[in-house]
């Protein structure tokens, strides 16, 4: 399964709803860092984070994603319907030529719950959770069977201008039975009115595997409430780690 990784070579995420647009306050998105919000889309909206992915995976291998699409719609104050669609394109070199698999991965769907509101020391809260469907994907990319899925994500406010994001949780793949256990910590950072950057520190650790960690790091620039515009970028510390991504 495609981990969620940088998700941005310019990517938007854009609102459409049932209101005036100038009604609602800037939007939030689960983009472009890896760490998700736990803020939920408003009632009746429908939001789309979309983005454009390149991955360096070793000598003459290569992934592309275009696009990478997270779908939201708000049911109620305290939860949000999703539904993520990724079309892929994997090329390893053989040493003669480029082998290409290029399909849709397994859909996944699933939901948002706003937990608790921040107070004082205690983390604004919500828990993300999907299930990823085999049947519908591309042949070539079929997993064995459902692959669930599940974030605690958490937000300090530490100043007007800087909040730290922070999740735990773990997923699995479709075909081991085993989890890979999810950890992502990221300062975000408002730059006036219109930009927003981050830097970020997430990984997968998984039983009798070697830890795969890394960070990234990214700028995005908000045209108004409801049009946001990023980029970010990111390496792989560890030796089974993506080398780049962009």
């Amino acid at each position: 399964m495609f981990k969620k990784i940088g998700c941005a070579l310019l990517a938007a995420g854009l609102v459409l709803g049932d209101a005036d647009a100038q009604e609602m306050e800037r939007m939030e998105t689960d983009r472009p860092d890896q760490t998700e919000s736990p803020f939920i889309v408003p009632v009746k909206w429908v939001q789309f984070e979309m983005g454009f992915n390149f991955e360096k995976n070793g000598p003459g291998a290569h992934t592309f994603v275009y696009p990478t699409l997270l779908s939201k719609y708000g049911i109620s104050k305290r939860l949000e319907f999703r539904l993520i669609t990724n079309l892929l394109s994997n090329r390893q070199y053989t040493g003669t030529h480029y082998e290409a698999i290029t399909g849709i991965e397994p859909v996944q769907i699933g939901f948002k719950v706003a937990l608790m509101e921040e107070k004082r020391w205690l983390p604004k809260t919500s828990l993300i959770a999907h299930i990823a469907l085999p049947q519908f994907a591309s042949t070539k990319l079929h997993a064995e069977k459902a692959a669930p899925n599940f974030v605690f994500t958490m937000q300090h406010t530490l100043t007007k201008w800087c909040g730290l994001g922070y999740n735990t949780g773990a997923e699995w793949d479709g075909f081991s039975n085993t989890p890979s256990w999810i950890y992502r910590v990221s300062p975000g950072f408002n730059i006036g009115e219109k930009w927003y950057a981050y830097a970020e520190a997430f990984g997968f650790i998984q039983k009798n595997e070697t830890a795969n960690h890394n960070i990234d790091g990214g700028l995005a620039y908000y045209f108004n409430n409801n049009i946001k515009f990023d980029i970010s970028a990111g390496k792989g510390l560890s030796a089974i780690s993506v080398n780049y991504y962009v």
